[in-house]
């Protein structure tokens, strides 16, 4: 079994679309490890801010079957895929790593916004904080207070509803 890390955001709805992936996710997975959800402002482009949060989970799935299964719980989400890159989502879902391993195909692993953005490493920094990056050795915790906060001082912890309508999933 494969130990994943899955990054999770939205900014359209984003507490119903946070609720809906990670029900979707739970139904997968089953054991997800959930870290606190984050609220920041949008990055790359004007747009509502955005939840953010880091799952972690085993799978037995390839690579390439974890990633087609976020694309199809993303398509049932509304995530339209004819959009610029930087611009609003109903629903991210994002494999982040899959154990140590280093690929460039079927997508880039380790996932390079986990060392780009704090809305990614501080999450997984706060489930993993010892976990090491593959390529830099260093430990989610160490890179996260090397990270360079003034790229993205608008990020905070929030108090998250996991019990909206329907509700019945991992937490």
């Amino acid at each position: 079994m494969a130990t994943i890390y899955i990054s999770i955001g939205s900014n359209q709805n984003a507490e119903q679309q946070i609720r809906y992936g990670v029900k979707r996710l739970h139904e997968m997975f089953s054991a997800l490890q959930l870290s606190s959800v984050y609220e920041s402002e949008a990055v790359g482009f004007d747009g509502d801010n955005f939840l953010n949060l880091v799952a972690k989970a085993k799978t037995q799935l390839t690579v390439s079957q974890v990633d087609q299964a976020f694309k199809r719980i993303e398509t049932a989400a509304g995530r339209r895929r004819d959009v610029p890159k930087f611009s609003d989502r109903t629903l991210d879902i994002d494999l982040l790593l899959y154990d140590d391993l280093v690929c460039a195909k079927p997508i880039k692993l380790p996932r390079g916004e986990i060392l780009k953005h704090a809305f990614v490493l501080l999450p997984l920094a706060e489930i993993s904080p010892e976990l090491k990056h593959p390529v830099s050795n260093l430990s989610y915790q160490d890179l996260w207070h090397q990270f360079d906060k003034k790229e993205q001082q608008k990020l905070w912890s929030i108090d998250f509803d996991w019990q909206g309508p329907n509700f019945k999933g991992a937490q």
